[in-house]
């Protein structure tokens, strides 16, 4: 059992995204139950495991790698689209959630401040795993802004988050040994995908003309983005939107943007877009018309059932959206394992929950 908890936590909350995976000998494919001897024989495992992850990227890479040992996978939302994970408050609920589940996983990285607590507690009577723990440190930017700790967005860099991805499959396999096979394989698929995933952003986003090549946002969640796939990144907050925003912030960017003639900025689906309709009213005050490129998903991915609900689903709608509003070029059919899994999570019920 691994019980890591990385550095000190001291930036926004995220709300618990709860998983309880359960055997298929509890529920089998569709559900029904099926004898423990059966159930010990299908999964090399007679006792369900519950897994609790504290942000839905976490949770939706844990559901993926749990799909080739026949699991399904109940997905309880405490934090639905449009939250604000920065100033999300655990409830009591989530706390019992902690408590009752056999393995938590945690992002880390200051991202789950306000929970440091809790989960300094869980982790002294279960399995507490910081999914960012193998990212070598000097791959972590860290902003001057944000009090010399580093960033927690590692999403946002495909490379990073497979390496976070490695670490959940190895935390399943510590916790449930007997799928070792299952979880290996599912893993092997699903970074596959992530690899074709990389590469399809840096592709993408190279199509854009370099000058127009900005990307301004709400707050400062795509640091690690920029850097990965060659684009400038401006954003009106800081890391965490506990901050707020000033007018002489808002004012330097309405300069900049319109020295520049960027044609567009961006809205956050889990942030208010006040700021940014102040930027496009300063913009139009100095005679540039800046337009909403559209709505990114940044620190919460899309509503569950839909291809925006995962994490892969989540980074194509981010890359694509950013590449047609400043002038790039996007694939309308997505090639090979990333076509396969936009048909697969299409077809998925409306709850967003695997059957």
């Amino acid at each position: 059992m691994t019980r890591s908890m990385g550095r000190p936590l001291s930036a926004g909350t995220l709300v618990l995204a709860v998983l309880a995976f359960v055997g298929a000998a509890v529920l089998g494919p569709t559900g029904c139950g099926e004898s423990p001897r059966r159930r010990s024989a299908a999964t090399g495992n007679a006792t369900p495991i519950k897994v609790v992850a504290t942000i839905g990227m976490i949770a939706d890479v844990a559901r993926e790698l749990s799909r080739g040992r026949g699991v399904a996978v109940r997905g309880v939302g405490l934090m639905g689209e449009g939250v604000d994970p920065h100033l999300y408050k655990a409830s009591p609920g989530d706390v019992r959630a902690m408590s009752d589940a056999d393995l938590v996983l945690y992002n880390g990285l200051h991202l789950e401040g306000r929970m440091a607590d809790v989960i300094v507690r869980m982790a002294g009577s279960r399995s507490v795993v910081r999914v960012t723990e193998t990212i070598p440190e000097n791959l972590l930017r860290e902003p001057p802004e944000f009090e010399g700790h580093p960033d927690p967005h590692v999403w946002f860099d495909v490379t990073l988050w497979s390496k976070a991805a490695e670490r959940i499959r190895d935390a399943l396999i510590e916790k449930d040994p007997g799928a070792r096979e299952a979880y290996n394989t599912a893993a092997a698929d699903y970074l596959g995908t992530l690899k074709e995933l990389n590469r399809y952003a840096l592709a993408t986003i190279a199509t854009i003309p370099e000058n127009q090549r900005i990307l301004v946002t709400a707050h400062d969640a795509f640091g690690y983005f920029g850097r990965a796939y060659g684009i400038e990144v401006m954003a009106i907050q800081g890391i965490s939107t506990d901050s707020e925003a000033s007018l002489r912030q808002i004012n330097g960017l309405v300069s900049t943007l319109s020295e520049r003639r960027v044609p567009a900025v961006f809205i956050e689906s889990s942030v208010p877009r006040k700021t940014i309709d102040a930027l496009i009213e300063g913009c139009r005050a100095r005679g540039h018309e800046v337009k909403v490129g559209g709505e990114l998903f940044s620190d919460a991915m899309g509503r569950e059932g839909t291809a925006e609900g995962t994490y892969v689903g989540m980074v194509l709608h981010n890359v694509d959206t950013i590449a047609k509003a400043l002038g790039g070029r996007v694939a309308d059919t997505k090639p090979g394992r990333l076509g396969q899994h936009l048909s697969r999570v299409a077809v998925q019920p409306a709850d967003g929950k695997a059957h």
